[in-house]
């Protein structure tokens, strides 16, 4: 049996020259004798951060057994002591205790010690950006493209395990876009494929994306600032500084970036249904010109040693002028032979978005080790302005323009976004925590679309009433979670539960028709179980159940005639689709420089939102059009295996290898053909090598073997025409495969400065082509973006650490004040 917990201990904690350290980690481990294993181990006791004048406080410590004080702190070497608490000295004061800062980390300016590439947890994988050097001057995008189970197609659109996760930063949903988040301003990602109850359950089965945005609390302060250019003269810069002194905190970081892409496709369709029958084939050149700018501020106040208030801003601004050049051929089979025709199309558009939003947060913890409050308020709020203009000349026999036919297309959106959380942690004894809390998101949009002809007869633009559109929607989500997790020996648990509800109103502001959904509360039980086999192996099984809630824009009343072979528009009878699944994962280190993850996964989807083809009449073009719509579908199911190593293989080379072996199949009933179920592999291999002292390189590689098209859930309408996969249909996506290289070379004094030589897709192999057919048409196209796009970057990093920097500075006690890092 344990002795009475009623000893007590207290010190002070400062560094080499006397000097408080404030917030440094101060542990307290209890050493136990393991009958099985027959070794002594450290068990965790307590926890605590020193005060700002340095001082730590421990009560209800066991009095009679063997303990030890472990302490840590960034730029400092480990401190660990052993004492016992023995009566009649069951209160001890340690005194004071000294610190020693890092050598290598006082001159440097980056810290020396090399973190790896990718950490594998069994319920996550985390992959640390700074590592990645191909996506160096560009966004998170790039970066994505790197990680590993992450798969990423030519036109920026995500997919984990052949699904489309939810995007989170620092641990909350968030509106912005990939493209919107500089990479160089993330420090890590975290891939969590079968998220618990206490994770928004929307998303289906797909999982979450976590993007860890850098944020930098060691006292003094650093930064550092960077810039870049690609083979097209596209520039990017930005920089970032964080400040730390006394209880203040400032982080901030801002970027720009210009994006000049260059995309070639071809598209040859076969109809099966026109009379005559015809043969279209498309060639599209599309240039995209645009520039993104990104902007962050946040401060932290330390009320006191456990309350802390956060405030920070966002404010992200994007503008694109798209061009496209678009050749059709059109073959009509007439009885008495083939009769062709030629048209192209010109088409110059322009999207501008601006966004900004704030974020409050506070964090209260309490005199119990390990619990806390939370409390979170997130404004995000956007406008999205577009315009296209369209010009097709259509040419006879001799190739000469026998008319032209002009359209413009206008569009305004405004999106406003308010969550609302508040989570509350508790342990209780050493192996038992509660976790649970409360979530209200709100949205409220608009969407205004309208279509124009050109009229020669007026010489005025026309507005086509039938094919435009002003519509606005509110949709509100309310959440509650509890979970419970814990211990027993070995054996591991977290069962949790979370509760929700949802209501959906919109209105065709044209014609006053309104629609509303308001789905009853559901629940979300998740079931986490885990077993370690020995100090190296551990195993784990998990099932949840989520939910995927149909997007505006799937269920938006507006079809988008801008493509005549890509008509498309919502459906807001779409009802929720439920996927629960089943995970299991083995975890084992070897000598702490190899691991592996093994996990089987099964995924069950009812009511699966998906693409159907539809018939109805076309206003602009005055005939019958197929018309891309979605629907629910009776289910789906996906299984499959994933394997994910990272390997130390010296002090010079590190690599991580991921593989996922999957089989898929929708179900649609009599709705439409089921499409059959086919199996598929994805790879990705990631290598950082490093050479000459000042050298480092990394080879990225990705292959994926021919799958089904996967099912579309477009964030946005029109965009590139026929560039939009359609799971209405059967077909498959070809096997493709691409790989990038990156140097990296450190200079100046200390390695302070570095500059980044990166190519992607270096054999031009990242070719997206896609088959599809169905009862109207059978389709075939290729596209290639962004071949061997080369980009080179530049960046340089610096700080000081000292607690009283700024007070020295002040005081003009010389330039060498603080300590350079």
């Amino acid at each position: 049996m344990n002795a009475p917990a009623s000893g007590h201990l207290t010190g002070k904690l400062v560094d080499s020259a006397g000097k408080a350290i404030n917030g440094a980690s101060a542990i307290i481990l209890q050493i136990h004798y393991d009958s099985t294993t027959k070794k002594q181990k450290e068990v965790l006791l307590k926890g605590v951060a020193t005060k700002s004048n340095g001082a730590f406080e421990f009560d209800e410590l066991p009095i009679g057994k063997p303990l030890v004080i472990t302490f840590s702190n960034t730029g400092y070497k480990p401190v660990r002591q052993q004492v016992t608490l023995t009566p009649p000295n069951t209160e001890k004061d340690l005194g004071e205790i000294k610190m020693e800062q890092e050598q290598e980390y006082l001159s440097t300016v980056v810290v020396t010690a090399s973190s790896k590439a990718l950490k594998l947890d069994l319920d996550k994988k985390v992959f640390n950006v700074d590592k990645n050097l191909v996506s160096s001057g560009g966004t998170a995008q790039d970066v994505m493209k790197n990680v590993p189970g992450i798969n990423v197609d030519i036109d920026g659109n995500v997919t984990l395990r052949n699904s489309t996760p939810v995007l989170y930063i620092d641990g909350r949903p968030t509106t912005l876009t990939l493209d919107q988040i500089p990479a160089d301003a993330i420090e890590s990602v975290e891939i969590i494929t079968n998220p618990s109850a206490k994770y928004d359950a929307s998303g289906g089965g797909a999982g979450i994306l976590n993007v860890v945005l850098k944020k930098n609390r060691k006292t003094g302060y650093n930064g550092n600032i960077r810039a870049g250019i690609d083979k097209r003269g596209g520039i990017n810069g930005g920089g970032d500084l964080n400040i730390r002194q006394g209880k203040f905190n400032i982080t901030s970081s801002a970027m720009v970036n210009q994006m000049k892409a260059r995309t070639t496709g071809t598209t040859v369709r076969n109809n099966l249904t026109t009379d005559p029958l015809t043969t279209i084939s498309q060639y599209s050149h599309t240039r995209e010109n645009g520039t993104f700018l990104f902007g962050k501020l946040g401060f932290d106040y330390f009320l006191s040693d456990k309350t802390t208030l956060s405030l920070s801003g966002v404010r992200v601004h994007g503008e694109m002028k798209p061009s496209e050049v678009l050749d059709t051929y059109t073959d009509s089979l007439f009885t008495n032979g083939i009769v062709s025709t030629y048209s192209q199309r010109n088409t110059s558009s322009m999207r501008e978005f601006n966004g900004g939003g704030l974020v409050f947060g506070m964090k209260q913890t309490f005199k119990k080790p390990g619990e806390e409050w939370t409390f979170d308020a997130n404004y995000f709020s956007g406008k999205m302005e577009s315009s296209a203009n369209y010009a097709t000349d259509y040419y006879n026999s001799a190739k000469e323009i026998y008319n032209t036919y002009l359209q413009k297309a206008t569009g305004y959106g405004n999106d406003q976004n308010l969550v609302l959380q508040t989570d509350y942690t508790r342990p209780f004894g050493k192996s038992v925590k509660l976790e649970t809390g409360l979530r209200a998101a709100l949205r409220k949009r608009e969407n205004n679309n309208q279509n124009f002809t050109y009229n020669p007869a007026t010489g005025q633009y026309e507005n086509v009433v039938s094919a435009s559109t002003y519509y606005a929607n509110t949709d509100n989500v309310y959440a509650a979670y509890a979970t419970v997790s814990g211990n027993i020996k070995n054996f591991g648990y977290k069962i949790g539960l979370r509760a929700e509800s949802s209501e959906y109103n919109g209105e065709l502001k044209t014609t006053g028709e309104k629609f509303s959904n308001k789905y009853p509360v559901s629940l979300f039980p998740s079931l986490f179980l885990s077993q370690k086999l020995s100090d190296n192996q551990e195993l784990q099984f998990s099932i949840t159940r989520r939910i995927n809630r149909p997007n505006f824009f799937n269920l938006i009343p507006y079809t988008d005639y801008s493509d005549s072979l890509n008509i498309t528009r919502g459906n807001p009878g779409l009802k929720p689709e439920f996927t629960t699944s089943f995970e299991l994962s083995y975890l084992k280190t070897f000598n702490n420089n190899h691991s592996l993850l093994a996990s089987v996964y099964y995924k069950n989807t009812t009511d699966l939102i998906t693409r159907y083809i539809d018939t109805a009449y076309n206003p602009v073009s005055g005939k019958q059009d197929l018309i891309n719509t979605f629907i629910n579908a009776n289910s789906a199911y996906t299984t499959g295996l994933e394997l994910t190593s990272t390997n130390t293989i010296n002090k010079w080379l590190d690599m991580s290898t991921n593989i996922n072996i999957y089989n898929s199949k929708i179900e649609t009933g009599d709705k439409t053909t089921s499409q059959p179920a086919l199996w598929s592999w994805f790879g990705k291999y990631n290598a950082n090598v490093k050479f000459l002292k000042t050298f480092t390189a990394q080879l990225s590689a990705t292959y994926q073997s021919k799958t089904n098209l996967p099912v579309n859930t477009n964030s946005g309408m029109g965009g590139p025409p026929m560039m939009q996969t359609m799971s209405a249909s059967q077909g498959y996506i070809s096997a493709n495969w691409g790989m990038d290289l990156a140097v990296k070379k450190t200079f100046l004094k200390n390695n302070a400065a570095s500059v980044t030589l990166s190519v992607s897709d270096i054999f031009r192999t990242r070719i997206n082509k896609q088959y599809s057919e169905s009862d109207y048409f059978t389709q075939q196209y290729n596209r290639l973006r962004d071949p061997q796009m080369v980009r080179l970057s530049f960046n340089y990093r610096f700080g000081k650490m000292d607690a009283s920097l700024f007070k020295r500075l002040s005081k003009g006690t010389g330039e060498n004040a603080g300590s350079s890092y």
